[in-house]
């Protein structure tokens, strides 16, 4: 019997025959977290009185989700996290770098790899053929200082693709429809594969949105095979040589398939306040926004910026709609910038954020007022995510943020082509 990707992957870094419901101890290639969980890490890494780092050049700390610091409290966080990484010469991505699952997929993701962060969407370098995954900051100071961790190797789900995406629909509809079929813990502890003819018009932006957003259905992991499409990616990121051919095996048993037809699919939006619950953009029509946010680790890439700057160029945000954007990265702001995207957005009525999360998990730069209603293109809408528990999220496609900018309400992105 053949493996899943699953299977294998941890079968390579455990060195041992993995199957579905075995438990085993993995080298881990890449441990890292962020500015909200990261100080707990060091105070769990510290309190347990561990010497030093298993492996510096393999461990990182990124400041993304309340960068710059919005506060003094986060400001002592902030010199904790640079005085450890100065201490033990680890990786550090300070304010400015942007988010750290972009930049783990740009710089540092493998296929192959073994992947722990303490954040819930670490999931997102599964689109390059990565076991990644998140972890409580305490299990993920254990890895700082070991090096590696256990797993229960999870069953798989296998989701095969057929069809290309339609005008105005993108992968964030994918996965919303995806997440609204099998539910938000329709997938508990599963992984998730991605199969299929299909495959071959999602690039790795699309990938990454879809794995980005696997565990919203309580998936342990999102895995794409690393295949051509990755290969090219890796080429144009400078890192061919981190390049390996994974997929699963054509025999491998999956607990069940999915079947998704991206030719069928519509633009989609997840109303309050759950990712589960969903409806077509164009059955929405009418509801008042008065918060648009393009950005974050779900879809703040340069194709998300260049969809929203086609759909906005020459045209103006709803005079009582606020128009927000968070570039993923300092690549990616640089790039937009490079495209001229960026002018056409500020001339649009945006306001630019620095690289990083911005909005996305109430913090700052975009927090919601009593009563007031977001369309985002972030990953979760629970409520008081976003600031105020009386406030509502939307969440939605780039596409269906930027027409839902111009018009002051929820819209069909194909209504504005």
């Amino acid at each position: 019997m053949g493996k899943t990707l699953a299977e294998k992957l941890l079968s390579l870094k455990s060195g041992s025959d993995a199957r579905a419901g075995d438990i085993v101890i993995a080298q881990v290639d890449l441990a890292f977290a962020q500015d909200t969980t990261g100080p707990l890490t060091i105070r769990q890494f510290q309190s347990a009185n561990f010497k030093g780092l298993a492996n510096p050049n393999k461990t990182a700390l990124f400041f993304d989700h309340a960068a710059p610091s919005p506060n003094r409290e986060m400001a002592n966080d902030h010199r904790l996290m640079r005085q450890f990484a100065k201490e033990n010469s680890c990786l550090i991505y300070d304010i400015g770098s942007g988010v750290c699952h972009q930049l783990v997929a740009e710089s540092l993701a493998k296929p192959g790899d073994v992947i722990v962060g303490a954040d819930s969407h670490t999931v997102t370098a599964g689109a390059l053929g990565a076991f990644a995954t998140g972890m409580g900051s305490s299990d993920v100071a254990v890895v700082f200082a070991l090096g590696k961790t256990w797993f229960r190797v999870p069953e798989s789900i296998k989701i095969s693709i057929s069809g290309n995406f339609g005008p105005g629909v993108m992968a964030k509809d994918l996965v919303l429809q995806l997440i609204g079929n099998i539910g938000a813990d329709g997938a508990t502890y599963k992984a998730l594969e991605f199969g299929g003819e299909g495959l071959k018009s999602l690039r790795i932006p699309d990938r990454l949105t879809v794995a980005n957003m696997a565990v919203e259905a309580g998936a342990k992991v999102g895995l794409f095979p690393a295949d051509r499409v990755a290969k090219e990616y890796l080429n144009r990121q400078k890192r061919s040589e981190d390049f390996r051919p994974l997929a699963a095996d054509i025999d491998a048993s999956y607990e069940r398939t999915v079947n998704i037809n991206l030719t069928a699919l519509e633009p989609t939006v997840a109303k309050p306040h759950q990712v589960e619950n969903i409806a077509l953009a164009r059955e929405l029509k009418g509801t008042k926004i008065d918060q648009v946010f393009i950005g974050t680790c779900t879809n703040g890439r340069l194709e998300d910026i260049a969809t929203a700057a086609r759909i906005l160029k020459g045209k103006r945000r709803y005079p009582r709609t606020r128009l927000i954007i968070a570039p993923a990265s300092a690549q990616v702001l640089l790039d937009a910038i490079g495209a001229g995207y960026i002018q056409i957005l500020v001339e649009a009525g945006a306001i630019i954020m620095p690289p990083g999360c911005a909005a996305c998990l109430g913090l700052h730069q975009g927090v919601l007022a009593g009563g007031e209603t977001c369309l985002s293109t972030a990953n979760r809408n629970f409520k008081g995510r976003m600031g105020s528990p009386q406030a509502f999220i939307y969440l939605g496609s780039p596409a269906t943020a930027a027409a839902t900018a111009i018009t002051g309400e929820i819209t069909d992105p194909r209504e504005v082509f």
